[in-house]
């Protein structure tokens, strides 16, 4: 128990600084309305990268069934039409998850943006 005046003079800064740090911990915990706002404008930004990397995996793989199609040999050799079909769904494949991965990106960028 602090009994004289040098004691709770001593103890104010040390009240001081335990509040303000239990006050920081309660505020971190609390996103504001603008954050709030970003983190689910991100989140559906992600979903559309999603979307993105789901459709151009099932082109993808259309094109590659199809591709199969064109050469019915079972001689580990592609015809130059089954070639440039397989070629085509590599292209669909690099082009949609670039685009994937660009939308991730700003979705990056808009959640870190309230901060």
């Amino acid at each position: 128990m602090l009994n004289n005046i040098t004691d709770r003079t001593a103890a104010k800064p040390l009240l001081a600084t335990a509040l303000l740090v239990l006050g920081s911990l309660a505020l971190a915990g609390c996103d504001s309305p603008t954050q709030k706002n970003a983190e689910n404008q991100a989140d559906a930004m992600e979903n559309q990268a999603d979307a993105v990397r789901a459709q151009g995996e099932a082109t993808a793989d259309a094109l590659e069934e199809r591709a199969d199609t064109l050469d019915p040999k079972l001689d580990g050799v592609d015809s130059p039409a089954e070639q440039r079909v397989e070629n085509a769904a590599d292209a669909v494949r690099e082009s949609t998850e670039a685009k994937a991965d660009s939308i991730e990106d700003s979705a990056d960028a808009v959640r870190d943006a309230p901060k």
